[in-house]
């Protein structure tokens, strides 16, 4: 393979701004055709950001020899169904996060995988920004000495402007989205405690469900196998003058604070304060097609494999008190 040449199975508000464009974008990658059940929508996608092929059929997609990658940016209810298509015709294959309704379909899943002779990686995209590069660069330096522990909040009002729009609330309804915003947001700030951490000992947790019928706030606890301690807490019923999104994590020698959905690290050591910017790009996953372009070109290591996706899966379950 010379050139990715990528089929978009769900060009919806995801794929909008936030990764469909960079496919085009990308050095050795190419965007061949769009998928979308309402043909009108796929075809105004299709015009509107210059993709030669578009239809309401994802087995076009798959049955197009030009095509040899597939992102499916669809919601979570059928991401097994098509990410196992899509390997079954020899596709390599970028897939949305959560990485599929349960932890159950997501072994289902790494188990395709490890029989095929494809590619997956999980799109787990905030591993490849900037801004989250330099807490991993300021932990391998010890800024702030030895880790002791990790304090997430992310309190948010029913309407938060960090959550995608969508025709459609699907976020809400369980049976499509496998959990609303905890399942939604969660798997960012969950797979970078694991990309810094490393591997879970223990996790634990409890729920609550009130107006959304679905986990409105999430209590949960980590343990990880190097004796880093996680506690994290996600309310999505919070009043406005609440609103709150920060992660904290304390050292022998200080402490680094950041936003997930902000501009800016702010490191306090023995040194005094040191505040980091960044600015994200306009295509916020661009970042992370170029390191899984640079894999299914053979060119680099998977940025996030499908076990990856699966350990997320597992500890938002154990966090939810599944």
């Amino acid at each position: 393979m010379e050139t990715v040449k990528w089929g978009i199975i769900g060009c919806g508000d995801v794929a909008e701004v936030k990764s469909g464009p960079a496919f085009k974008n990308v050095n050795g990658s190419e965007l061949i055709g769009v998928m979308r059940r309402n043909g009108e929508k796929a075809k105004d996608f299709a015009k509107r950001h210059g993709v030669p092929m578009w239809t309401n059929s994802a087995e076009d997609l798959l049955k197009n020899d030009e095509i040899n990658a597939i992102y499916v940016a669809t919601p979570p209810s059928t991401h097994l169904a098509y990410a196992k298509a899509a390997l079954a015709a020899s596709k390599d294959v970028y897939l949305e996060k959560p990485m599929a309704l349960t932890s159950e379909e997501a072994e289902k899943i790494v188990a395709i995988v490890k029989n095929s002779n494809n590619k997956l990686s999980v799109a787990h995209y905030r591993r490849k920004l900037s801004a989250f590069k330099k807490v991993k660069k300021l932990l391998i330096e010890n800024a702030i000495g030895s880790v002791l522990f990790a304090d997430i909040q992310i309190l948010q009002p029913r309407n938060s402007d960090i959550v995608a729009n969508s025709e459609e609330n699907w976020r809400l309804n369980p049976a499509v989205s496998g959990g609303g915003y905890f399942y939604d947001l969660a798997p960012h700030q969950i797979d970078l405690m694991y990309h810094y951490f490393g591997s879970f000992d223990k996790v634990d947790g409890y729920a609550t469900g009130q107006k959304n019928k679905v986990e409105d706030t999430v209590n949960g606890i980590i343990r990880f196998n190097n004796g880093v301690q996680f506690r994290g807490v996600w309310n999505f019923t919070a009043p406005d003058n609440c609103k709150k999104e920060e992660c904290v994590i304390y050292g022998t020698k200080g402490s680094i604070r950041f936003s997930f959905y902000g501009d800016k690290v702010i490191l306090n050591n023995q040194a005094g304060e040191t505040v980091f910017k960044f600015q994200n790009p306009k295509h916020i996953q661009q970042p992370m097609i170029e390191a899984v372009v640079a894999y299914f070109l053979g060119k680099a290591k998977n940025p996030c494999p499908a076990e990856d996706g699966l350990t997320v899966m597992q500890a938002m379950e154990k966090l939810s008190g599944r």
